[in-house]
């Protein structure tokens, strides 16, 4: 009986554990500075509000919420 591929690569992957670019330390760094900036950035947003401020304010917020919350999430062991 033959092996599946995919069990072969488990077993090569074996020796190689994962290793994430940013560590579990600074995770919580990371999010709250994340979501410090989000908060700048939708207020800024929300006293400047036109068309023309949504890719300097809008945008960027959001993005660094939405990091910033998954990155809050799995430093305080929430796992989504």
């Amino acid at each position: 009986m033959s092996v599946s591929p995919l069990h072969d690569i488990w077993e090569a992957s074996a020796s190689q554990p994962f290793q994430p670019s940013i560590g579990k330390s600074l995770q919580f760094t990371i999010g709250a500075t994340l979501l410090f900036i989000a908060l700048v950035l939708s207020g800024l947003f929300g006293l400047n509000n036109s068309l023309k401020n949504l890719p300097v304010y809008g945008i960027p917020a959001s993005l660094a919420f939405g990091f910033g919350a998954v990155y809050m999430i799995c430093a305080v062991g929430v796992y989504v």
